[in-house]
């Protein structure tokens, strides 16, 4: 009974707090403030001291008052929750940077007589990014489905056709375990794929990622100068972010757990750290979560529910099939969330698992079932007809064809990055796409598509392992 008292008072506490960080602006951000979210409260931890957010960071660099900040939020984990979106929304009647016609609207020109539809960003929390397709592709791609109008264009003059893909803001926090930068590695200049010059090139490529995206997403007419470059990565690579306090379970480091963002500043990592497949000599532990192991004989239920979870995230056995990027196997969800207590990929191993694919076209009955569980977003639907490679007479039916928009392969159709789970409760919704509303659809989507027969009490803890996080 006390210890029920005293988390109750903390979550109160925590919650006062976050209510007064809406209406202050403030210089610094402390290390650790909690921010409320649906399980607890999120928490991030500079090795700065603070966040400082009077930083390029958080300045408007470009011409229509966007900054970094506008969708790396510290409230959501340095990520964009649609449900901060749709608040912001609704606090500025949408005069807010971030719904800027460029991105933030479905297209970035209205049709006659039609105001701008900014309904993906609003409801699930998206981002238009306009891919051109490259030359001489190995594929024909044809939009078979245009809800919004611009899902592919032709330009007149050139040729060249430009798809609107839609994607999640990917949070600016936890840099220091990329194996490669944006979802589907257009960023990543220089490879991220060797310990002897990761952090070299990692500064690299986020100058490269800061450089784009002030020029892109702020409209920027002159690129920032190298000096408030190297002041946005210096301060996204001072950040650690992870879920703190939960509701249920309390602080989420007491009792010899290692739950947020403190303890993750202190985790080692190199490309290839945990890798499945043995790079750079590694040899592969499937229990690459160990955060909460203490509890597994907590006498607290909700303590050893969260335990539990990542017991099942590190062990239980999952069939691994018609997976780019991957051969058939058994493994366990580590075979791909491999970095210790972060869980992401340690290597750039671009992979499909089919949460981009039309449940309307798809034939493969497994992945059917499991983007059945999702919340689909209203997304154009494109048609890949591979003509070249190994590929070659596949057809598939995708709202994103991934990498393939960078290669032109065939083989790299619908393929992206797994992406870090820490900061998970304060960021919904989830996958690239934002087409799982919530963690259950997430377990729900990955118990169908990888046969993993959880029964409802299993699933239970591994949405609660995943909340705290």
């Amino acid at each position: 009974m006390k210890l029920n008292k005293i988390r109750k008072l903390g979550m109160l506490i925590a919650v006062i707090l976050c209510a007064a960080s809406i209406t202050l602006a403030v210089a610094t951000i402390p290390n650790l403030f909690p921010f409320f979210d649906r399980s607890g409260a999120v928490a991030t931890y500079s090795s700065a001291g603070s966040l400082d957010t009077s930083g390029p960071f958080f300045q408007s660099l470009g011409t229509n008052g966007r900054s970094c900040a506008t969708c790396h939020v510290p409230a959501n984990a340095m990520g964009l929750s649609a449900e901060s979106a749709e608040r912001v929304y609704q606090r500025t009647h949408g005069k807010d940077p971030l719904f800027s016609a460029v991105d933030g609207a479905v297209c970035p020109t209205a049709a006659p007589g039609h105001a701008l539809d900014f309904s993906l960003l609003r409801q699930n929390g998206l981002i238009r990014i306009g891919l051109q397709v490259p030359e001489n592709p190995q594929f024909t791609i044809t939009a078979v489905d245009d809800p919004y109008g611009c899902a592919l264009v032709t330009d007149p003059v050139t040729g060249v056709q430009t798809a609107s893909i839609y994607r999640r803001p990917i949070p600016g926090t936890n840099l220091g375990f990329l194996s490669s930068v944006m979802w589907d590695g257009r960023e990543t200049v220089a490879p991220l794929n060797s310990p002897a010059t990761f952090s070299a090139n990692l500064i690299t490529d986020l100058k490269h990622q800061a450089l784009d995206a002030t020029l892109g997403h702020a409209q920027a007419s002159t690129p920032p100068t190298d000096a408030q470059q190297t002041g946005m990565v210096n301060f996204e690579l001072a950040l650690n972010s992870a879920q703190l306090l939960s509701f249920k379970a309390g602080d989420l480091a007491d009792d010899w757990a290692h739950g947020g963002p403190r303890f993750l500043s202190t985790v080692p990592f190199f490309p290839g750290i945990n890798d499945a497949f043995g790079a750079n000599g590694v040899t592969f532990d499937p229990n690459a979560f160990t955060l909460y192991s203490k509890w597994l004989d907590s006498g607290d239920p909700e303590r050893r529910s969260i335990a539990r979870g990542e017991e099942i995230f590190n062990t239980h056995q999952l069939t691994i099939q018609n997976v780019r990027g991957l051969p058939d196997m058994t493994g366990t969800c580590t075979t791909c969330h491999d970095t210790p207590n972060v869980g992401d990929h340690s290597l750039a191993v671009p992979l499909e698992i089919g949460t981009s694919r039309s449940a309307n076209y798809e034939t493969d009955p497994t992945i059917r079932a499991a983007v059945s569980e999702l919340s689909m977003p209203k997304m154009p639907v494109f048609k890949i007809d591979c003509e070249q490679g190994p590929d070659a007479g596949e057809v598939t039916y995708t709202s994103d064809p991934g990498k393939a928009l960078l290669t032109g392969m065939c083989t790299d159709v619908g393929r992206g990055k797994g992406l870090i789970l820490r900061g998970l409760a304060a960021r919904a919704p989830y996958f690239h796409n934002g087409a799982a509303r919530d963690l259950r659809q997430v377990v729900n989507f990955y118990d169908q598509r990888f046969q993993m027969n959880l029964t409802d009490e299993e699933k239970e803890q591994l949405i609660a392992f995943l909340k705290a996080l």
